[in-house]
């Protein structure tokens, strides 16, 4: 009999062993989940109103079972109660509060404890292996895995990672790719998640950081980090843009990452199933660096909007379609790259408007200042594009245009002062009218004009301002019933306000109302103010 007890413990353990190994989880793992079911099994057979314990020795396989009862001056519940003068019987050091131990005889195992014990070893060491596939992955997020195609989902690919299962899903797959079960696939580990199914391991073939991944494999500079790439733009499996430099001005990054005969990027682009890659050295200078995105366009002329991050390129009117490319793809990927808005015109188009803008702003100077065309025109050509512009420069630079004297100069501003000031009034009338409080005006960035248009849309004191948000003042995009983008116009939407113009005029009047301090950091109430921008763009 003790051969035949010495057996089952040596075999208790060597499960422990084979689990664990099995399920690359501790040995201690599975042990407790051994305890818990050899304890409700015990609990079912004792009585589920006794606090009972179950030990395994680690080393020996010894199990010990145990009822627990505390120590107490008057018995309520003797299953799980003892008095004191019986605790004392056991142990005589036994206190009032103390715990005393009870063994019990083993269990015999039937077949539904058998069962139950089964289930739970199960469910715990299943949990155990979920943590440590988690532990595992989780700091594994930007890794390149290899993998083995395991079985299909609704488009998605479950990949068995080894030690784990991962999914690309459908819109992390490059489009027209394919792959059947036992097919090898190499992916990139984006995100690792904790879920009520288990830790879910999210894989992407189409992800930038993918390709960066992939070059860095392929191209030893990046690994050691003499070559940096800066930017990447995708179009999954039709075409790619990246930015890189080096910190050694005797590599050529571009040069580096092409490889001899190309081997190197041709290597990337066989596993990106044929993606077309445009390397593309980066430039500090904004300008420089849009221009080589834009390649292989050839660009003629630049004109950057710091305050609206948007620029404007002009290219020959036979690089129209190259610069945009085949479905704006080229373009778009440029600016996803660079960061920066571009709009693509042709020379001609750019000489077009060129002549409608001179038009218009002839136009003004004769209908406002009461000059000829030609006056007007002088106006215009030297760079005077408002009002303002004339009545408020140094009367100097005025009297230095050919055909004007300093009498000629000071009556020109005089002239503009007082269209300023007589459409000021107008404007301020229609304010007052329109019920928009005199506050108002004391915003800093708010004209008389500006504060019309607010009264327009319902934006009628400082109170009204300070709780607007960036969407209301320079419009926004939503999305129809029918699921096409409508734009809702803003009340300041035909001022040429930045965002952060706009959030200054609303941070300035929730100083006004007190809402916030004048000092105080306003990063946070910034953020409030332009949420709505997020939220309505679709």
């Amino acid at each position: 009999m003790a051969n035949a007890i010495a057996a089952n413990r040596l075999e208790l353990l060597q499960i422990a062993d084979a689990v664990a190994r099995d399920k690359s989880i501790d040995k201690s793992v599975v042990l407790l989940a051994m305890e818990e079911a050899m304890q409700r099994a015990a609990k079912a057979h004792y009585g589920t109103e006794n606090d009972i314990k179950v030990d395994i020795d680690p080393k020996t396989g010894e199990t010990h079972v145990s009822r627990y009862l505390h120590v107490v001056e008057m018995v309520e519940n003797d299953k799980v109660e003892i008095a004191l003068a019986d605790a004392r019987k056991r142990n005589p050091d036994a206190q009032i509060g103390d715990i005393i131990a009870e063994s019990l005889p083993p269990v015999e195992f039937n077949r539904i404890n058998a069962q139950n014990a089964k289930q739970v070893i199960v469910q715990k060491v299943r949990d155990a292996e979920r943590e440590r596939q988690y532990d595992e992955y989780k700091d594994r997020i930007g890794e390149v895995v290899h993998g083995v195609v395991k079985r299909s989902e609704f488009g998605s690919v479950v990949v068995d990672l080894g030690r784990a299962e991962g999914v690309v899903r459908r819109d992390e797959m490059i489009p027209r790719e394919s792959f059947r079960t036992g097919d090898r696939i190499r992916a990139y580990i984006y995100d690792v998640r904790r879920e009520t199914r288990g830790p879910q391991i999210f894989l992407s073939r189409s992800h930038p950081q993918f390709m960066v991944r992939l070059f860095a494999q392929e191209v030893p500079e990046i690994y050691d980090g003499v070559i940096e790439i800066r930017a990447v733009a995708r179009d999954p499996g039709s075409r790619a843009k990246i930015a890189v430099i080096s910190k050694d001005s005797s590599i050529d990054p571009v040069g580096a990452c092409v490889g001899m005969r190309g081997v190197r990027v041709q290597a990337v682009v066989q596993e990106l199933q044929g993606e077309r890659i445009d390397i593309i050295p980066w430039n500090n200078e904004a300008a420089t660096f849009i221009v080589n995105a834009l390649a292989p366009a050839e660009v003629s002329k630049v004109v950057l909007d710091e305050d609206t991050h948007r620029v404007e390129v002009v290219v020959p009117d036979e690089q129209l379609s190259l610069g945009i490319g085949r479905r704006g793809q080229n373009v778009r990927l440029a600016s996803q790259l660079t960061g920066w808005q571009i709009d693509i015109l042709t020379e001609a188009e750019e000489s077009e408007r060129r002549q409608k803008e001179f038009a218009e702003r002839t136009k003004l100077f004769m209908d406002s200042l009461d000059v000829d065309e030609t006056v007007a025109q002088l106006l215009a050509s030297e760079g005077f594009a408002t009002l303002e512009d004339v009545a408020y420069v140094d009367a100097g630079e005025l009297a230095q245009i050919d055909a004007f004297d300093e009498e000629t100069a000071n009556e020109l501003q005089n002239r503009a002062v007082e269209f300023i000031e007589a459409r000021n009034k107008d404007m301020d009338d229609k304010r007052k009218a329109l019920g928009v409080s005199d506050d108002m005006l004391e915003v800093e960035g708010v004209t008389s004009a500006m504060a019309v248009s607010l009264g327009e849309h319902d934006i009628k004191s400082l109170e009204d301002l300070a709780g607007a948000v960036t969407d209301d003042l320079l419009g926004y995009y939503e999305v129809t019933k029918d699921k096409e983008r409508s734009r809702v116009p803003g009340a300041l939407e035909g001022f040429n306000l930045s965002s952060d113009d706009a959030n200054a005029m609303i941070m300035k009047a929730r100083v006004k109302m007190g809402w916030i301090e004048a000092d105080a950091p306003v990063e946070e109430e910034a953020e409030e103010a332009a949420e709505g921008e997020e939220e309505t763009e679709a």
